[in-house]
Parts: C-alpha cells; sequence; structure tokens
C-alpha cells in the first residue's frame, strides 16, 4: 500500500552572518551539503533493510538533530559534526522508501530520480545566480504553502482525499521555489546564516524533491 510522503521541516532561523565571499560561501555550501547527500545514500544503502518503524525513529531523531543545530550554531566545527548525523539518519529514514520502490519497479527508478534531482538542482541554482529576479521576495508565500503542505499531507493520512501524484507534484512545485529563494540567500551573501545552516536548507530542498522524484517515476513505472 502507498503511504504518503510528507515534505521535511525547515531549519529554524538564526546564525550570524558568514565572512566569506559569495563565490567562498556558495562553495562552502556546496561542499557541505555533498557530503551530506553522499552519507544519507551510503545510510539508506547500509540499512536498506530497516522497518518502517525504525525509520520513522530516525526521522524523528533527525528532526530533533535539527534543532540541536541551531542550539549550537555559533560553534561551526560543532554544527557540522551534528549536521552529518542528522544526514546520516534521514539515510536510514528513507531507507524503507528506497527500499520499496527498489523491490517494486527496480534501482532504475532511484538513480534515475537521483539524477534528475541533481540536474534540477544544478539548473535551479544557474537560474537564481544568472539571472536578476530575488526570489527571496517570495520567502512568505513559500513559507505558507509549505505548511499548507504538510497540514495537506498530515489529513490525507486519514482521508484519501488527494491522488499522490498530485500530492508528488505540489512537493515539487514548492520546493522547486524554496531552493530558488535558498539559492538567492547564498547570492545574497547568506542573509546572516551560516554555511552550515545554507546546507541544511538546500539538503533539506533536495530530499524533498528526490522523495517526488521518485513517486512520480516510480507511479509511472508501476503502468
Amino acid at each position: 500500500m502507498y503511504q504518503q510522503q510528507r515534505p521535511y521541516g525547515r531549519p529554524p532561523a538564526g546564525g550570524f552572518a558568514p565572512s566569506a565571499s559569495v563565490p567562498g560561501l556558495l562553495g562552502q555550501v556546496l561542499g557541505i551539503t555533498g557530503v551530506g547527500f553522499l552519507i544519507t545514500a551510503v545510510a539508506a544503502y547500509v540499512f536498506r533493510g530497516v522497518s518502517p518503524i525504525g525509520g520513522l525513529i530516525a526521522l524523528f531523531g533527525g528532526f530533533v538533530l535539527l534543532f540541536v543545530m541551531n542550539g549550537v550554531r555559533n560553534n561551526p566545527q560543532v554544527a557540522l559534526l551534528w549536521f552529518y548525523a542528522f544526514t546520516f539518519l534521514e539515510g536510514i529514514g528513507i531507507a524503507p522508501t528506497i527500499a520499496r520502490y527498489t523491490a517494486a519497479i527496480g534501482p532504475d527508478v532511484v538513480v534515475n530520480a537521483a539524477a534528475t534531482t541533481g540536474f534540477g538542482m544544478l539548473v535551479l541554482g544557474g537560474v537564481a545566480f544568472v539571472f536578476s529576479v530575488d526570489w527571496r521576495r517570495f520567502s512568505g508565500i513559500a513559507f505558507g504553502l509549505l505548511i499548507a503542505l504538510i497540514v495537506v499531507g498530515i489529513i490525507s493520512m486519514f482521508v484519501n482525499f488527494i491522488h499522490p501524484d498530485t500530492y508528488s507534484w505540489l512537493v515539487l512545485g514548492i520546493f522547486t521555489l524554496l531552493t530558488l529563494i535558498d539559492f538567492s540567500r547564498i547570492r545574497s551573501g547568506g542573509d546572516g546564516l551560516s554555511p552550515v545552516q545554507l546546507a541544511v536548507a538546500i539538503y533539506l530542498d533536495g530530499i524533498n524533491i528526490f522523495l517526488a522524484l521518485l513517486e512520480l517515476f516510480g507511479s509511472r513505472g508501476r503502468r
């Protein structure tokens, strides 16, 4: 039976202004995020046999670590270690979802979703940096849409009133906008957020886009 995947939350606000230049800040964020995705991939593979309950426990633990990271944001080295612990737990958390699609359709659907996510994030980053649009002006709208999306996801756990594909398209659209906003923050110098906090935001964007694409590709593969 399909279990609707709800989007993960955003990192808590707050932080200090980074001292690096914009290219340096971008390099730091992408480097931290890249290592985080690698850790997630390894954890998802190693714990591919974890039960759905175990996955939920890991996701809850990761949610707690978001607040721990916010509490130690003034110590970048410690915050970075907590971020990598968070990405490890996220890998365990999404392992049952990945295993379910792999068993039902095959590993190609996971590879395709991951490759499309990587390419899409690259394109969105290019759009945010090349064009003069300041996507941060849409932050309030994006946050409101995200809250509405989470509420819809929770309600749909009890009342099946939205098709999984429709929900996945909504996730994809909202996190595409959030990705543009987050890259605009980096372009503007970070908006007072540390590289680790910015990496958390980009990481969560990527994870949610990946899960949405996994459902859409998986749905097409089941037809």
